[in-house]
């Protein structure tokens, strides 16, 4: 395998403060588990408290007022990726932006379907079954022993002889233990193939710099209940503009053909004052705190357990094949059993994925989290923490 010329993501932004003041998280649980869904901060709390007020007495509130709520909605989100609002459709989740998307895509049989293994589910139900109806060879790209999924990925798109690049479905990261891809490098790449660029940004928006403009995907899709810190129930979809004459997976009257851009794609029922309250809010904090400071902010943290995690003797990718704010170590020989759960009994609230204990944390955790966090996890581990004399990346 070729070698990357990835660079670290050490964002030269300061970073701002920890905002634990503004979230209902105890002093003494350490959660660090953003990438699963994140809590509500007071002001996403008291929006959707006041939405459900509306609701309880709709005769106290103008119902005008809500699509403009949704409209503010959608710019908070296209702020968010360098969009703008007339390209952003407001949909129920990700796997509904994913089957719009695929809905949309029309690829010449023969060709190649590109993603990574062990992708997010969200991301290949849709285009299995475009691939199947198309006759697109699906190609998973396998988890490369050194880490560097870019080369890798590099290496499929480029292969001599292959069959042509019809669609690829990329993220920034792998969602399993925050390993880089550089989409920065793959979407030219992509681009230069002529295939269709699918890009599902769920574990990158609010915690890490996304822009439309430098990747210029067909489209893009994330939620807010993750690192934007919002509801469940409410997506984007960014549409690129020569996809926006499509058709939508659901019919109503708001998205007929007069509906301008990417509201073509918007969801039925959309005008929920509970939902795009909490939503707008939620991506409006981010906005206001500036996802480079954010993603300063969590690099310190995730620095700090990668080092703890490492005197314990789990493995982990090199630095600059790591995304910033989501941290993946291994176990030789596997993680121990029933780990999350013994983490949990001792406040620490974490994830495994795929064989990957998997650290998230976001603005409300501090050095405390860190501290509470390596301690638990060297008493799980035993007396024989730290003494394994493994590679450790």
């Amino acid at each position: 395998m070729g070698s990357s010329t990835l660079v670290t993501i050490m964002p030269s932004t300061e970073a701002i403060p920890c905002h634990r003041h503004l979230f209902e998280v105890p002093a003494e649980v350490a959660y660090l588990d953003a990438a699963a869904w994140s809590p509500l901060p007071r002001a996403v709390r008291a929006a959707g408290e006041a939405g459900i007020l509306v609701k309880s007495q709709p005769w106290t509130f103008p119902r005008t007022a809500i699509p403009a709520l949704a409209e503010r909605t959608r710019a908070a989100a296209a702020r968010l990726i360098g969009a703008g609002a007339d390209d952003v459709a407001i949909v129920g989740s990700v796997s509904q932006a994913m089957a719009i998307a695929a809905r949309n895509l029309v690829p010449v049989p023969g060709g190649r379907l590109l993603r990574v293994e062990d992708e997010f589910p969200s991301l290949r139900y849709a285009f299995d079954r475009l691939a199947a109806a198309h006759d697109l060879a699906v190609e998973e790209v396998a988890r490369p022993p050194d880490g560097d999924w870019t080369a890798a990925l590099l290496e499929a798109i480029r292969r001599p002889g292959a069959p042509p690049i019809a669609i690829a479905t990329l993220t920034p990261l792998h969602w399993t233990d925050g390993g880089l891809i550089d989409l920065d490098r793959l979407a030219q790449a992509v681009h230069e193939t002529g295939a269709a660029l699918v890009i599902d940004a769920t574990q990158a928006v609010g915690a890490m710099p996304v822009d439309v403009g430098r990747w210029r995907p067909d489209f893009l899709a994330f939620p807010t209940y993750k690192w934007a810190l919002g509801p469940y129930g409410v997506a984007f979809l960014y549409t690129a503009a020569h996809r926006q004459d499509g058709a939508p997976i659901e019919e109503h009257a708001g998205n007929r053909s007069s509906a301008v851009g990417a509201r073509r794609y918007d969801r039925g029922e959309l005008n929920d004052p509970v939902s795009l309250s909490m939503a707008a809010t939620g991506l409006e904090l981010v906005a206001e705190w500036g996802v480079p400071a954010v993603a300063a902010r969590l690099c310190e943290l995730t620095e700090g357990l990668a080092a703890g995690v490492a005197e314990l003797g789990l493995v982990l990718a090199p630095r600059p094949l790591r995304a910033g704010h989501i941290l993946g170590a291994r176990a030789p020989g596997g993680l121990p059993e029933n780990l999350v759960d013994r983490l949990r009994a001792a406040n620490v609230f974490v994830s495994e994925r795929s064989g990957s204990l998997r650290l998230s944390p976001h603005v409300w955790a501090d050095q405390d989290d860190v501290a509470r966090c390596l301690a638990a996890l060297a008493r799980v581990l035993g007396p024989s923490a730290g003494n394994r004399t493994e590679a450790r990346g």
